[in-house]
């Protein structure tokens, strides 16, 4: 599948930090999402943060808006702030085991 690529200013969260993901992972990888733990549902993704590469993260539907999830871990080896302006080049990765 086509990665995507945008850039995006990473937002502070309640728990994780997050970039707005300008599509909707459904209509353009043309797959449903799928249960990331309890509750939520979403898309398991890999891809790029600046050039950074990392193997798992995931996409979340919130308020009609799709977020990219940056935990802290990922922030600070990526070498993140809330506010910075970011190059993000994302694509499905395997479904999460059960």
């Amino acid at each position: 599948m086509k990665k995507k690529r945008f850039k995006a200013e990473v937002q502070a969260g309640h728990k994780d930090d997050a970039v707005e993901v300008p599509f909707d992972p459904s209509a353009e990888w043309n797959l449903p999402p799928s249960a990331l733990w309890r509750g939520r549902r979403g898309h398991l993704v890999r891809g790029t943060l600046n050039g950074f590469a990392f193997d798992e993260s995931f996409i979340v539907p919130r308020q009609k808006k799709f977020f990219l999830m940056i935990d802290r871990d990922l922030r600070q080896a990526a070498g993140l702030s809330v506010g910075d302006f970011v190059y993000v080049a994302l694509e499905p990765a395997a479904a999460p085991s059960s």
